[in-house]
């Protein structure tokens, strides 16, 4: 069987996802270096660190909207799809630990990308409320923070490995519908 090896720009961003998770401030070489490449074959993809993290920023976004477009595909309540994001978003840790401790959103498209997904998610919300697993008298906003608050913890644990991607999922999930249940 054939390996598949990586495109170079994609060596670069997973590199640098790495990197930059494990040291925010790390150089652009310290990213070349881990991807392999040199600092021109780097500078060929990515004229510059901003331009680096805005492509890092749009990648995570997507895979993390592939993911969970794909999870609550069978979704049968907005209950479910909450349950479902919660768990195709946290094996995905490195992404959203990138996307929390960068700066990108002055980008208007990592904005607007960033706020169709809380749009989204306000949605989900109230058709949850809708349901009855949710309080109808919580403010939305405030339900969308606790489980984006939630998201965090576990992306932590997942991260220094006090848990698995499922564990913290489960633990996140239970104590979410323990806080907002009706």
């Amino acid at each position: 069987m054939a390996i598949i090896k990586p495109s170079t720009r994609d060596a670069i961003l997973e590199a640098a996802f790495e990197t930059f998770n494990e040291r925010p401030g790390a150089s652009l070489g310290d990213v070349a270096n881990r991807a392999g490449v040199g600092r021109a074959t780097l500078h060929r993809h990515f004229s510059s660190r901003d331009v680096l993290m805005v492509a890092l920023a749009e990648t995570a976004i997507e895979e993390l909207n592939r993911a969970v477009d794909e999870a609550v595909a069978d979704a049968e309540t907005h209950t479910e799809g909450l349950k479902f994001s919660l768990a195709a978003i946290i094996p995905l840790a490195s992404r959203q630990w990138f996307l929390s401790h960068e700066p990108v959103e002055d980008d208007p498209k990592i904005a607007a990308d960033y706020q169709a997904d809380i749009e989204e998610l306000f949605k989900e919300i109230d058709g949850a409320k809708t349901e009855g697993s949710i309080a109808p008298d919580l403010p939305t906003k405030w339900v969308a923070e606790t489980y984006e608050g939630l998201i965090y913890a576990a992306w932590k644990l997942v991260r220094e490995e006090e848990a698995t991607p499922s564990q913290a999922a489960d633990l996140a999930w239970r104590t979410f519908m323990k806080g907002v249940a009706k």
